[in-house]
Formats: C-alpha cells, sequence, structure tokens
C-alpha cells in the first residue's frame, strides 16, 4: 500500500471512531479524540467535560464503547483513556455542541451563537468566530457570521493554532450546521514581536548647551563625588585644602638686574635732512656748474 492511500486509509478511520464515540457521548460533554497505532493495540485519548459518564458503573459504558470499536470497526486491541476537560470554553467542538443544544431547545440563533461567543472570548480567547448555515429564518439557506478578535484564515498560523469544529442539528426547516473557530492565548505568532526580554535601558534627556560627551563626563564626575567619602581638611593634607588655603609656591629667583646710571649718558640728537628743492629746473642746474 502506498503512503497516499495509508494516509487516506487511517484518516478515514478516525472520522468513523470519532463519530461513533460523540454519537455514544454526546451527553457527557464529548470534546473530541486522538488516536495512536502501536504495536500493542490502537491508543485512544477521550476528552470529556464528564468523565463519570464516559466511564460508567464500574467502568461498564467504557468497555462497551471498546468492543464496539473492535466489533464494528475492526480496530485491533482498541484502549481508551478518558482526559478531562479543564477549560471547556477552549474547546471549539463542546462549544458547538453547547449551540446545537440551544437550538434544538428553541433559543433564538442569534442570541445562541452570542452567548457562545461571549464565554469564548471571556475565557481569554485570542480570537473566534463562529458560523451558522441553514434555513434560519425561511426555507430558503443563509448564514449568520459573528467574529471578535484575531483569527488568521491562511498559512501556517491558521493551520497550526487555529481549533475548528463542525456540528450538524436537525431542525424542523431542515439541518443546520455550526462551525466554531478557537484560537487559544498561548498561540505564538509570526508578525506578533515581543520586547519583554530585552533589557531596560533608562532614558536621560540632554543637557541644553552642554554635547553629550560632556555631559557624560559631568554625570561621571557627579556620581563620583556622591560615592566618594568626604575627608576632612587639615594642615598635614594639603591637598584636601582648599586653593586659598594651600600655600602659595615659591617663585623661581631671577638674576638681579644692573641698576640704571642716574646720569644721562650723552645722546646724539637726530639731524634732520635739508628739504630738497623740488621746483629746481635745468637752468639752476647750469648755474651751479
Amino acid at each position: 500500500m502506498s503512503v497516499v492511500k495509508r494516509i487516506i486509509k487511517d484518516s478515514i478511520e478516525r472520522v468513523k471512531v470519532d463519530e461513533l464515540l460523540y454519537d455514544e457521548y454526546e451527553q457527557a460533554g464529548y470534546g473530541g479524540i486522538t488516536l495512536t497505532k502501536t504495536p500493542l493495540g490502537t491508543q485512544i485519548n477521550l476528552f470529556a467535560m464528564r468523565p463519570g459518564r464516559v466511564i460508567g458503573k464500574r467502568g461498564k459504558a467504557i468497555k462497551e464503547a471498546s468492543e464496539r470499536l473492535e466489533k464494528e470497526l475492526g480496530l485491533p486491541n482498541p484502549q481508551i483513556t478518558v482526559v478531562e476537560v479543564e477549560l471547556p470554553e477552549m474547546n471549539p467542538l463542546i462549544m458547538a455542541s453547547r449551540v446545537a443544544n440551544a437550538l434544538e431547545r428553541g433559543v433564538h440563533f442569534r442570541r445562541a451563537i452570542f452567548w457562545s461567543l461571549r464565554r469564548i472570548m471571556d475565557s481569554g480567547a485570542l480570537g473566534c468566530e463562529i458560523i451558522l448555515k441553514g434555513p434560519l429564518r425561511s426555507a430558503r439557506a443563509r448564514f449568520e457570521r459573528v467574529v471578535e478578535g484575531y483569527v488568521p484564515k491562511s498559512g501556517d498560523p491558521a493551520l497550526r493554532y487555529v481549533k475548528k469544529a463542525t456540528i450538524h442539528v436537525k431542525m424542523k426547516r431542515g439541518i443546520l450546521g455550526v462551525t466554531v473557530h478557537i484560537v487559544p492565548p498561548d498561540s505564538k505568532f509570526p508578525d506578533k514581536v515581543s520586547l519583554d526580554q530585552l533589557p531596560e535601558i533608562e532614558y536621560q534627556q540632554p543637557i541644553p548647551g552642554v554635547e553629550p560627551d560632556e555631559a557624560e563626563a559631568a554625570e561621571t564626575v557627579e556620581a563620583a563625588g556622591e560615592t566618594a567619602e568626604p575627608v576632612e581638611a587639615t594642615p598635614n593634607n594639603p591637598e584636601n585644602l582648599e586653593p586659598s588655603a594651600k600655600e602659595p609656591l615659591e617663585a623661581p629667583q631671577e638674576e638681579p638686574k644692573e641698576e640704571a646710571s642716574a646720569e644721562p649718558e650723552d645722546v646724539e640728537e637726530p639731524v634732520e635732512p635739508e628739504p630738497e628743492d623740488e621746483d629746481r629746473g635745468p637752468e639752476d642746474e647750469e648755474d651751479e656748474e
């Protein structure tokens, strides 16, 4: 048998087991199954709101269900383990069954689906969608759809995280289909980024008129001054004294300069050059010769 045919056969077998157990334990709050085949037999985990009704008195009901699975469906050595559903509002099959039961009792369809939607969202679901199809008001079929929260429709998140269940309920006007989609609170989507693990960084407002490097240096000096222990100023520690209290440093001795003589020395007076006659002509130069 090829791999494809094997997968199809196992899927059909699982659907048949699911339908049989749903009809058997519908009143016990049936919430679905997980089926695993082992060399020793078939392991079935059955989820239910009321495990006592599934097990029965001294395990009588669950033994009868195992015998039916082995005779009618041919499962080898079926072993059923009952698991209690702690949060029924997160199970789409249970919520769809509640809507179907409300419709059978005569509750208005909008009231039933809005009640289920509110219960699911109050339980912490990230998103929920309920679709009701069929002859709701007249013989002509229509659908009613209510959505709240975030419900992906395509891609890997829709296949991995969204839980889906469909139930059919018989009414006087015809058969209605109830479909419930639930996104549990522990779902992690690739487009949702969390910054909780990043380190906390304190933002400090910049000081007006001071460059960032100078501001950091000033903060470092202030922090060092706050952490350092004050030391009393004593004469023995001149470094701790204020600048006014410190002794002035001795200036280097300069060589003595010779004293200027009191008598003034003879200074030659500058001789002013005689002005040349600018208006002299060639005749004057001949006379001189």
